[in-house]
């Protein structure tokens, strides 16, 4: 085969992938205009009668941050006899345990150095409320993370939101830090692109939300249906949320329900984190990726049918296809210097595809940044500047995901180190 031939081959697939990809992903851009013009879904016109939870908080050497996230339940406007919080302190080496007791906690400890992660924490958690008889008091189970701190109304909000009908509802997930550096904002713009822009659109069309990490209820008659917490991938928030879509439970959302978290400011750390995570969406994808496919397909209703195809979407390595598109450009470079175009061409592709995920990134972005500019807790200048930085910070993905693929990813703990109530966060505004 001569090269021109091969070069017109390589374009044509190049090309086809990427209107296969764009296809793809379609709807996302189509959740924008939606999460602009269409109207919130009316809720319960009537005040629900609250309801008794329990807060299930897994933490590993979190003794700086642990006692602000219960100080935060604690000045809830909810009734507080009706939330009682359980902190698992997991292998900690300092003195979470602690400062989780005197800050109102029920505390266990946990010393297991075989079954690490959060879903093993979880499910502990949860078996010793039942050994304990305490399970059964509570209609639903928040989950979060030590460094979380949320808004006063944010229970009142989710029991509202529960009351819709609704078996798991996540709120809305915001950050810190987002002022600390380039990567804590562009972990805190991509939380709150995918509040605003994937579980809020999601939910005002009646489909189905995506719980992410921290900052979810989940009902006990769900948690009695799946035998407890039985999710023990590295991204045991995605494999609950695609059991339970598959299963055709769908998530909702609560746009009122604001809690705070903190991101990495450490490159090591954050790259450590997001491997994980794209390690984690390969475990998911090969346990559930065959029957969420066969849900969008034999679905009991569209929802059900368009939610499977949603999370199915979201746990795909789409960053593989982007490197194939790459890889391909890359061939049609050397097949040009090979014909006798100068070497500077093979940059060429690899500029072009730069150029364009970066376009592409940066507009999510922006729309990201100035939608929701009141609610970054950092100063307009920096608000600008990570607009810029935060397709760099995604570009980073595609050397994580390649090596996900490739290596052997366990968990680890994240340090946090901030410190810091609501108001003070929101005095950084003008840091």
């Amino acid at each position: 085969m001569k090269w021109e031939d091969l070069l017109q081959i390589l374009n044509m697939l190049d090309f086809t992938i990427l209107l296969l990809f764009s296809a793809f992903y379609l709807y996302q851009y189509a959740y924008i205009p939606i999460s602009w013009f269409k109207k919130k879904k009316k809720t319960l016109s009537v005040r629900v009668l609250p309801k008794r939870y329990a807060v299930l908080v897994a933490a590993r050497n979190e003794e700086k941050v642990i006692g602000c996230l219960i100080e935060s339940i604690r000045n809830q406007k909810y009734p507080s006899d009706l939330i009682d919080v359980y902190v698992m302190a997991d292998n900690c080496t300092d003195h979470t345990a602690e400062a989780a007791a005197a800050s109102g906690a029920i505390v266990y400890r946990r010393f297991n150095k075989t079954l690490i992660g959060k879903g093993y924490v979880l499910h502990e958690l949860i078996e010793k409320l039942k050994e304990e008889g305490r399970y059964d008091r509570y209609e639903g189970f928040f989950v979060f993370d030590a460094d979380n701190v949320l808004r006063p109304d944010y229970i009142d909000a989710m029991n509202q939101t529960f009351s819709e009908g609704y078996e798991i509802v996540t709120g809305y997930r915001n950050s810190k830090n987002s002022g600390d550096n380039w990567l804590s904002a562009g972990i805190g713009l991509w939380f709150l692109r995918e509040s605003r822009y994937l579980n809020y659109p999601r939910y005002l069309v009646g489909g189905s939300a995506a719980i992410s990490g921290t900052g979810f209820m989940v009902s006990r008659k769900l948690l009695d249906n799946y035998g407890g917490w039985n999710c023990f991938t590295l991204t045991e928030d995605l494999e609950f949320t695609s059991m339970v879509i598959r299963d055709g439970y769908r998530v909702g959302f609560c746009r009122e329900a604001e809690l705070f978290d903190e991101q990495p400011i450490d490159f090591r750390q954050s790259w450590r984190q997001r491997l994980r995570w794209s390690r984690g969406y390969l475990q998911v994808l090969k346990k559930h990726g065959l029957s969420l496919i066969k849900g969008i397909f034999v679905g009991k209703s569209f929802s059900h049918r368009f939610s499977c195809y949603d999370v199915t979407m979201n746990i795909l390595p789409a960053v593989v296809i982007t490197i194939l598109c790459g890889t391909l450009d890359l061939v049609c470079g050397i097949n040009g210097v090979v014909h006798g175009e100068p070497i500077y061409t093979l940059l060429i592709p690899i500029l072009k595809s730069t150029a364009s995920a970066y376009s592409l990134m940066f507009v999510i972005g922006a729309i990201t940044t100035i939608t929701e500019w009141k609610n970054i807790y950092t100063s307009n200048a920096k608000k600008i500047l990570y607009m810029f930085t935060f397709p760099v910070f995604m570009l980073t993905f595609i050397p994580i995901s390649l090596q996900s693929l490739v290596c052997k990813v366990t968990w680890k703990p994240i340090e946090h180190n901030r410190v810091l109530k609501v108001e003070n966060i929101e005095k950084r505004k003008v840091a």
